[in-house]
């Protein structure tokens, strides 16, 4: 008996689950089934998820309710001008004891918890947002010279309003290489929003039901890992991530003369990763050539850059990125 054949029963036992976990989630953050999508394939590849969009759309509210079925504990930061490091890590503090000594404690922040939920995470100071940086990366924080361990799983969701609104500071490439997924959040069509009014102005409201547990949560992760990916799929990946790098061989003209810099390995890894989920997610027991086709805008566009010629004659990266993949990917397939 094949690996994969070994794997089929825990996938769609996985998959099942899967589905429920969406109705219960979509009971609550009507429509937008990409953004659920998205923000469950970061969950189960055991990244982390930055939600762009303006404010009222539902970002928090989807990420409140994502804790509940997901069976994570939660912590909210909500992210300001004078927001300090220590409001995210902790600190110590000198304590006194009854019989009058003196030491100091640590006083755990928010980030010990299984989902951080940082909301409005580009209104506060990079010195701030920084404080996220190796607890997104390592899982663990370093307060007074001391290593600390985060909690297992650990996951980062924040939500950002566009960089144009005032008030508001751009996250450094490094931080931004750290999110798994850049996730869109747009305006719900009418009848969606429709729905939405319809749900929540009246006297009671859909509530989240509990569906997985973080033990769950990891086992999933660990089984996505094991999904098979066939050797065409990872050649395919390569070539769409060195395509878009300005320097490489392989990149178009187009890419020369419009991108200032592309995305590195972490972004061939996080594709390694979203394609499998994205099949999870659909029911299929491994990813094709479709998944990767929609899994390169969310996971490129916060990985690469336009330069000053491009922006200045008004290029869209986005297309940029959905041109290219499906002039690499029809390629691959006609090869």
């Amino acid at each position: 008996m094949s690996l994969s054949e070994t794997l089929v029963p825990e996938i769609e036992a996985l998959e099942e689950r899967l589905a429920r976990a969406k109705a219960s989630i979509t009971r609550r953050f009507i429509g937008q089934e990409t953004v659920v999508d998205l923000t469950l394939s970061a969950l189960l590849c055991g990244g982390h998820g930055l939600l762009i969009g303006l404010p009222g759309l539902g970002k928090t509210r989807l990420v409140e309710t994502l804790s509940t079925v997901m069976g994570l504990e939660g912590n909210r930061v909500q992210f300001t001008p004078d927001l300090m490091p220590s409001d995210i890590l902790g600190s110590e503090v000198l304590e006194t004891g009854v019989d009058g000594s003196r030491g100091f404690k640590f006083i755990e922040g928010p980030v010990f918890c299984q989902l951080l939920m940082a909301d409005e995470i580009n209104r506060a100071s990079p010195r701030t947002q920084s404080a996220l940086l190796q607890a997104m990366q390592e899982r663990r924080v370093t307060v007074a010279g001391k290593d600390r361990s985060l909690d297992v799983p650990f996951h980062v969701l924040a939500t950002q309003n566009p960089i144009e609104q005032e008030g508001t500071y751009p996250l450094p490439e490094a931080q931004l290489d750290r999110f798994l997924v850049q996730i869109d959040v747009e305006y719900p069509d009418r009848d969606t929003e429709k729905s939405i009014l319809m749900a929540t102005t009246g006297e009671t409201e859909e509530e989240a039901q509990n569906v997985f547990s973080a033990a769950d949560l990891i086992a999933a992760q660990n089984l996505l890992r094991r999904m098979p990916v066939g050797d065409a799929i990872v050649e395919q990946i390569l070539d769409l991530v060195r395509a878009f790098r300005p320097d490489d061989p392989s990149a178009s003209e187009t890419i020369r003369t419009s991108v200032a810099w592309g995305p590195g390995p972490r972004a061939a890894q996080a594709l390694m990763l979203t394609v499998r989920a994205r099949a999870l997610l659909e029911g299929r027991l491994a990813p094709g050539p479709d998944d990767i086709l929609a899994m390169a805008r969310p996971v490129l566009t916060h990985r690469m850059a336009l330069n000053f010629a491009a922006r200045a004659r008004g290029d869209s990266l986005t297309d940029l990125i959905e041109t290219t993949a499906r002039d690499v990917l029809r390629h691959e397939v006609a090869a």
